[in-house]
């Protein structure tokens, strides 16, 4: 089990340290909030091993939330150049007829 989360947060770190690479290199200018993200998402998952406290964000072995998944992959996209945003679906409730 020790092998498995010190495994997932090195891959949330490199991914983490990947987009920003990726970033400077394409010389794409990241937002300030971006890349405040991605610094202390990186000090969060140092120190804590995840990057998120509520276990219904995220699943129990993984060091990065759903959504912080989801923003990562839009940094990721728009530092290689890619210009469409992720898409997320809206949230719908489900009728209670």
């Amino acid at each position: 089990m020790e092998a498995r989360k010190a495994a997932t947060k090195r891959a949330a770190l490199n991914a983490l340290k990947r987009a920003r690479r990726a970033a400077d290199k394409a010389g794409v200018q990241l937002s300030d909030w971006e890349g405040e993200f991605l610094t202390e998402v990186g000090e969060r998952v140092k120190t804590y091993g995840r990057a998120f406290g509520d276990p219904e964000k995220g699943a129990l072995g993984e060091a990065l939330s759903v959504l912080q998944t989801v923003k990562l992959k839009e940094i990721t996209a728009k530092a290689k150049g890619e210009k469409k945003e992720l898409k997320r679906k809206p949230f719908r409730r489900k009728s209670r007829d």
